[in-house]
Order: C-alpha cells, then structure tokens, then sequence
C-alpha cells in the first residue's frame, strides 16, 4: 500500500512550536508520523513566504522543520496559480487570502491526497472542501481532502 500524500499548510509549522495551542500535540505527533514513514510530507514555496514573515527566532525553527522532515517544497506552479484564481473568482477563498487558495491548488495539480491544516477560517471548512473539490473535478484534478491533524494521526485508544 503506497503512503498518503500531504501538503503541510504553514499554520502546522506555528501549531509545532506553540505550546499553548489545544492541537499543538497532535501536530507534533504528525510530524512524528512523517518521521516514522506513514505519510509522504510536501509543502510549498507559499509556505516559505508565510513563514518568512514570522519573527526570526520562530521562523527559523519552523524552516528547520522542513528539512528534519525531510518534506519537499513544491515551488511556483501556473496550473496552481490558475486555480486559486478561480476559487477567488467563486468566492471561496477571499482574495485578501488567496495564499490559502494557493496552498489547496497547489495540493491538487500535485496530485497530493491530503492537505493538512489549522485554518478553519478558510481552509479547513466544509463550503470551502466541497467548493474547492468540485472546482478541482471540473478543471481534470481530484478533490483534495482537506483535514486538520486530529483528523489524520494515529490515536492509541482506537
């Protein structure tokens, strides 16, 4: 059985360190499960801008991350570009967060299975998974899943 594809979203690399955030331990542990091989991790250049803007000290743990993970950075992509366009032009995601729209496109013309995300504003929600999904269909891609980290890691008790 092949691994699941992700796409880390940048709000997983601020959840990893912020301690004081309800989900900051399932983060981690997905980050462990990556570690451990259950999933193949990606992110994007988008994600690098986002995480550019933090203060340096956090910023520089969150790149770090990237590379103790071993998760490959997707760069800039027309297609991707395309597509959160439309998802603006739809009125899914709001142009002031396109980057959102970008990080899902990018997921999708990737063919990547999941993308992971603390979001819930504009990403992890039920109008923007069907939106986007349908979207997708409709331009030759597959509807992405779009989930937050509770969602994805293993559980003990289960």
């Amino acid at each position: 059985m092949r691994k699941p594809k992700i796409y880390l979203e940048t709000t997983l690399f601020n959840f990893y360190f912020d301690t004081d955030r309800d989900a900051h331990a399932d983060t981690v542990k997905l980050f462990e499960e990556i570690a451990d091989g259950k999933y193949e991790a990606y992110t994007s250049s988008h994600v690098l801008d986002e995480l550019e803007k933090a203060p340096p000290n956090k910023r520089d743990m969150m790149l770090r991350l990237i590379n103790i993970f071993e998760i490959f950075v997707f760069g800039f992509n027309e297609e991707a570009e395309r597509l959160a366009d439309i998802y603006v032009e739809e009125g899914i995601i709001p142009v002031k967060y396109r980057t959102d729209g970008l990080h899902i496109a990018t997921a999708a013309v990737n063919d990547l299975d999941m993308i992971i995300s603390m979001n819930f504003q504009h990403i992890v929600k039920r109008k923007t998974k069907l939106a986007t999904g349908s979207i997708n269909v409709i331009n030759g891609y597959r509807a992405v899943e779009i989930l937050n980290p509770m969602e994805v890691i293993e559980n003990e008790k289960t």
